[in-house]
């Protein structure tokens, strides 16, 4: 009997999980490769391994060949394939394990990093965090612990590659979900979350008990929540939302903290034509577009945003009739926008309009925009 190699069979089915019957295959075959190519002039060598007792038999011809030489080339062979079939198993537990984390948040410690990426230790292999998906909020420092999430694990020749990110907004959610209590029992949903990492954040959520606030509890006791998770993500702004079924006040809700004046909805193309006051215009808008952009985002609307200014046509105030607003639109005022920016001094100056007339189309732009444009 074949002692050594029985209790190796024995350790690798119990501890790795691999049959004892796929190993002496995978043995077998490697036996006969290895035979072949040392003796290339004996091509009909046969191995056979007992699956009792692991002994093995090289025969030629139906003749058993005895030699140290063969015993050597079993004795290597056994210790490569049962090394190989370790690695494999061990790839494949790793695989199955970070597979099942797909999604989720994971705890590493930074190995090394380049311009590229970052490789971080997550205990039994390590995860790439390629540079498109690290926060600009965040510093990098090497032996450092940092919070990931698995963002995909894939197969290859080297093993499972674990590929990481801080910067999806799935990230900030599982935060959310690992600060608030209200949210892993099941009393707070997470209804949508868009996310331009390093910058901005909003969420929407809504409770199922009518006793729990369900922005309340994302904030926490005087805001120490989400002070840890704006803390986990560098100091990213987070806008908690929350969620209702009516798309205009959840649309009126996403806009914040801007004031909306009026919504026209196109409920079948899923558009919304927004208007606001001028003082609220860039709130609205966002720097560089961001806040109706995530706004976007979330609701899952086309969001249209105008100021109140370009709804009042100019031919509805008081003191412009036909003819006055060909005066005023032949001197390139053709919104109540423009009549904002000028001054009665200013239109009396255009042929045709004179001091009370002027006096009074100001009044009435002021007094449009004023009544929301109604």
């Amino acid at each position: 009997m074949n002692e050594a190699l029985i209790n190796s069979l024995r350790y690798i089915e119990q501890e790795k999980g691999i049959k004892k019957e796929v190993l002496l295959d995978a043995l077998r075959a490697a036996l006969l490769s290895a035979c072949r190519k040392t003796y290339p002039k004996h091509q009909n060598i046969e191995v056979e391994i007992d699956p009792e007792t692991a002994d093995i038999r090289v025969s030629e011809d139906g003749k058993e060949i005895k030699s140290a030489e063969f015993g050597r080339i079993a004795a290597q062979t056994a210790k490569q394939v049962i090394m190989q079939k370790i690695r494999e198993a061990e790839r494949d537990t790793i695989y199955s394990e970070f597979t099942k984390k797909e999604g989720d948040l994971a705890l590493g410690t930074i190995h090394w990093m380049d311009q590229k990426r970052i490789v971080v230790d997550l205990g039994k292999t390590e995860g790439i965090l390629p540079a498109r998906e690290q926060s600009p909020n965040d510093d990098y420092r090497q032996g450092e612990n940092i919070r990931v999430y698995v963002l995909e694990v894939k197969r290859t020749d080297r093993g499972p590659e674990v590929i990481l990110s801080r910067t999806h907004a799935n990230f900030v959610k599982k935060l959310f979900e690992l600060e608030v209590p209200e949210i892993r029992e099941n009393i707070v949903d997470i209804k949508g979350v868009a996310r331009e990492a390093g910058s901005r954040t909003k969420i929407a959520v809504v409770s199922s008990d009518l006793k729990v606030d369900c922005v309340g509890s994302c904030v926490g006791m005087r805001g120490q929540r989400v002070k840890n998770i704006v803390r986990e993500i560098g100091g990213e702004k987070i806008d908690i939302i929350r969620w209702t079924e009516d798309s205009e006040q959840y649309i009126r809700n996403a806009m914040g903290p801007a004031e909306l004046a009026e919504l026209k909805l196109n409920r079948e193309k899923k558009v919304a034509e927004i208007f606001v006051a001028e003082d609220q215009l860039s709130l609205a808008i966002g720097k560089k577009g961001q806040n109706v952009r995530l706004a976007s985002k979330l609701t899952g609307w086309t969001l249209d945003i105008k100021s109140t200014s370009q709804k009042v046509p100019i031919g509805s105030l008081k003191g412009v009739g036909a003819k006055t607003e060909a005066l005023l639109r032949a001197a390139n005022i053709t919104s109540v926008k423009d009549l904002l920016k000028t001054t009665p001094e200013a239109l009396t100056k255009i042929d045709g309009i004179g001091p009370k007339t002027a006096e009074k189309i100001i009044r009435s732009a002021h007094e449009a925009i004023l009544g929301g444009g109604k």
